[in-house]
């Protein structure tokens, strides 16, 4: 295969015979000459078939859209009356002199030239390999990619260490359902999947990295919304001998930085901070949207803190369970209730939470690090000293091994790019999420297992 150009760097040869590669998105055949518009990974042009090319000629008449070709052609300045200068290669053309099928195509099941939104989430979903050829998927992520990269490259220059934690992991029976994992090894037993990295990035900081981060996959068993779905991506840091200022700072420096290089306009600056308690009764809710109709039309991001949680809430049974998660410490000032179990109702968290065009965008909290803090916790909710030792025994060991203070955060990866794009369903930004329905894109997931796999696993299933 020739040397290839990218059809987004024709502009720099013109006058210049060269290949591309890519999809043909439009053909419009004319008789004595045949247009087409190519696309590749950096963008379209036009081109088009003259007569004299007579070889040329004839197989472009053979092709239909969504073919892969190799095109080899002259780059010409458009005649002044042909140029558009609201599209890419506008001013351009690439005259063909020669055409090389690739591979052919069948007739897509719908349209994916023009915006897919409004095709039928199943059908989208079947053919996501399709719809993710279209124009705004293509955006959307690339946008998420650009947001993780640039996160990414603040926090290494911050000093932070990527390190992956598990995917197998224990099951936690506090906080959402767990996605479990049958234990060949193990008949009876299971491994769950992580609902977050919360665990292993707190004993990283008693492992001393003292400042980790990830982008971290995590995996809950919950009901299914337009914002919600089993599998997200967030990215994940922690950074020990740091308050809530210095965790909030980092985060909101990350982010400015992040999104402003992008071309994004923040509402306000620094973000503005609301305690949960002014935000239910100005908003009605701790996610709120601050913005004016015309900053909503001009994609502007308005960011802020929501602080001052409190730790612990009401279960349906009368017993208490924690807001976010009991790994928190309470502000100082509540330090002693919670120890003491008093005033359990009014006890505030560590907890912060920034939102962003309604939607909370992320949330973290400074760290239990001490055993006492811990039991402390767990003793409000109903837990014996044995119980807790079975749930969390693991990190009440580790805490008694000198770890430091900390604290840290997950940003919700989708949740942010569906701020900056204006998406408003979660499967917009993934390039491939489940059905409404909790079932799996292209692939057919769940379903069941064949008899020898259940049966080395010593599972059996009953009706229910």
């Amino acid at each position: 295969m020739k040397d290839r150009v990218l059809i987004g760097e024709l502009g720099g040869h013109v006058g210049e015979k060269v290949t591309i590669c890519g999809w043909v998105e439009v053909r419009r055949d004319q008789g004595k000459m045949v247009f087409f518009d190519f696309r590749d990974r950096s963008g379209k042009v036009q081109g088009v078939v003259l007569p004299k090319h007579e070889e040329a000629l004839e197989k472009a008449k053979e092709i239909r859209n969504e073919f892969v070709v190799q095109i080899e052609g002259s780059v010409n300045k458009r005649p002044e009356k042909n140029v558009n200068p609201d599209l890419q290669n506008g001013d351009i053309e690439l005259e063909i002199t020669d055409i090389k099928v690739l591979n052919v195509s069948e007739t897509p099941p719908f349209d994916i030239t023009s915006d897919t939104s409004g095709i039928d989430e199943n059908v989208r979903l079947q053919y996501r390999y399709l719809d993710l050829r279209s124009e705004r998927m293509q955006k959307n992520m690339r946008v998420r990619s650009e947001f993780v990269r640039r996160c990414r490259e603040y926090l290494f220059g911050k000093d932070f260490v990527e390190i992956e934690t598990p995917l197998l992991t224990e099951s936690t029976p506090e906080g959402s359902r767990d996605f479990v994992v049958p234990s060949r090894l193990n008949p009876g037993k299971f491994y769950a999947l992580p609902q977050s990295p919360q665990q292993y990035k707190q004993l990283l900081m008693t492992a001393g990295f003292e400042r980790y981060f990830q982008i971290a996959r995590a995996v809950r068993d919950e009901d299914l919304r337009a914002d919600r779905g089993f599998e997200h991506t967030q990215v994940d840091l922690e950074m020990s001998f740091a308050d809530m200022e210095t965790v909030m700072q980092t985060v909101e420096e990350m982010i400015t930085t992040t999104v402003e290089a992008m071309g994004y306009t923040i509402r306000e600056k620094p973000f503005p901070r609301i305690s949960y308690k002014e935000a239910v009764e100005k908003y009605g809710a701790d996610k709120f949207d601050m913005r004016t109709e015309e900053e909503k039309t001009k994609g502007v991001l308005a960011y802020a803190w929501v602080v001052n949680f409190p730790f612990f809430e009401k279960t349906d049974d009368g017993k208490w369970t924690f807001t976010h998660n009991p790994f928190s410490m309470p502000i100082t000032e509540h330090e002693e209730w919670l120890l003491k179990g008093e005033n359990i109702e009014n006890i505030l968290t560590t907890q912060y939470d920034i939102v962003c065009n309604g939607y909370e965008s992320g949330g973290g909290s400074i760290r239990t690090h001490r055993p006492d803090i811990l039991e402390a916790t767990y003793k409000i909710m109903g837990f014996s000293k044995e119980e807790m030792h079975e749930r969390v025994g693991h990190m009440l060991d580790a805490f008694k091994y000198g770890t430091p203070p900390h604290g840290g955060i997950a940003l919700g990866v989708e949740r942010n790019i569906m701020n900056l794009t204006g998406e408003s369903y979660l499967r917009e930004v993934q390039a491939f999420p489940m059905t409404r329905g909790g079932q799996t894109a292209v692939m057919k997931a769940p379903k069941a297992l064949e008899k020898k796999q259940l049966d080395e696993l010593g599972i059996e299933i009953k009706k229910k």
